[in-house]
């Protein structure tokens, strides 16, 4: 039986490398992303094939598209060196960073990168790798929780994720021909690096969280890494231009 593969942006660190593990433990192979960090990179690898995986991890900067036609020939390489393939299963658009300013000082500099990062950049990533997922395959494009509620200081980040949300219809509709299913998952405040690490390291950040949350903490990367796992299982293949929010149920 063919193995599935995933490629997953943001592979090397924080909810993408917990998703990759997750899904190497399920007997799925991965083409991960990284941004600068060849170690860390390298170092998931070296666990998804622990887990009896394979892995290959190839350097991205999502925010310049000008890069994605070589991509895209990497990505076509990897397949054909590595795993005898000419596409790939699931495309998970995941890598992103943060920024916490208020609406009145956010600058066009700021606006402009949290565009580059979380709507220019999955929206023609996608398009250049279209031709190399299969047709019955799955994209899912992370979101946030910020889109549903409102938390100060979010706003350019949020405005972008929001039209991800927007994106996702559009493609499960256009896509839908070809049997490719796209959802949206929107984690809600997660331990992690992002933002700085903040709701991780920061205890009132984290309590106050916690305390708006139906249970009572917040979330952790295995929350999102299943959750992404399960909207790739045969189960959910009904499932299709939906946004899943993976929040604990906060601010309900």
């Amino acid at each position: 039986m063919t193995r599935k593969i995933a490629l997953i942006t943001g592979a090397s660190r924080g909810l993408g490398k917990n998703t990759a593990l997750h899904l190497a433990a399920q007997g799925i192979d991965i083409i991960g992303t990284y941004h600068s960090n060849t170690a860390e990179s390298q170092a998931v690898a070296s666990e998804v094939e622990r887990l009896g995986g394979r892995a290959v991890m190839l350097q991205l900067d999502v925010s310049d598209s000008s890069t994605f036609a070589a991509f895209g020939t990497q990505v076509t390489n990897a397949l054909k060196s590595t795993f005898n393939r000419d596409s790939f299963d699931f495309l998970v658009n995941n890598a992103g960073s943060g920024i916490n300013v208020s609406f009145a000082e956010t600058s066009e500099e700021q606006f402009d990168q949290m565009m580059k990062i979380h709507l220019k950049g999955p929206f023609f990533l996608t398009q250049r790798l279209l031709p190399l997922v299969a047709d019955q395959g799955r994209i899912i494009n992370i979101s946030s929780g910020l889109t549903r509620f409102s938390m100060a200081g979010m706003a350019a980040y949020a405005v972008m994720k929001g039209g991800i949300e927007v994106l996702t219809r559009y493609q499960a509709q256009e896509l839908g021909a070809r049997g490719i299913r796209v959802n949206t998952l929107a984690p809600g405040a997660i331990e992690t690096d992002f933002g700085g690490g903040q709701v991780r390291d920061n205890s009132q950040i984290n309590q106050y969280i916690a305390s708006g949350t139906a249970l009572g903490r917040v979330g952790l990367p295995d929350d999102i890494g299943g959750a992404i796992l399960m909207l790739l299982t045969d189960g959910s293949g009904w499932i299709n231009g939906q946004r899943i929010e993976a929040s604990g149920g906060i601010h309900l």
